[in-house]
């Protein structure tokens, strides 16, 4: 009798650490959004870019699945690959994890500006997700050149 419940317990033991890092229904824990670093160059002509960085503290991934901003009807998100830009379905926000939006990599690209904000403005953006709600944020407007130090 007492093999079979030191069995039980092993099982039971084995099971819990399987489940760790899971919510009680099974399923991973939900991602847990917010938004840091966000910007835009002042637009020198009708298209404009977005950069900022999606931090994830929840233990499951999520995907960036499109931006939306009544700046333009056309606002996609691109990446850098062998120094050519293109269109991307999604971008992947990792558990516990980061997607950098930045110079030289994957951003939001805004095309036919209704209007070019300036120096000093905010662009209000709507970020959608596979899993999680949008997350609305606004984008100052910095000079051309605009380029943070990355800590």
């Amino acid at each position: 009798m007492s093999r079979r419940t030191a069995l039980a317990a092993v099982m039971a033991l084995s099971a819990g650490l399987a489940l760790a890092g899971c919510s009680s229904d099974g399923e991973p824990s939900s991602p847990e959004l917010k938004v840091s670093g966000a910007f835009m160059p002042q637009p020198v002509n009708d298209m404009a870019a977005g950069f900022l960085t999606v931090h994830n503290s929840g233990g499951a991934a999520d995907k960036l699945t499109s931006v939306t901003s009544a700046i333009s009807d056309v606002v996609t998100i691109h990446e850098s690959k062998n120094q050519t830009m293109q269109k991307a379905e999604s971008f992947d926000v990792p558990a516990d994890g980061e997607l950098d939006l930045e110079r030289g990599g994957s951003h939001i690209m805004f095309m036919e500006l209704k209007q070019k904000p300036q120096q000093g403005q905010k662009v209000a953006v709507e970020l959608h997700f596979e899993k999680s709600g949008p997350i609305k944020v606004e984008l100052p407007v910095k000079e051309p050149t605009y380029n943070p130090e990355k800590n």
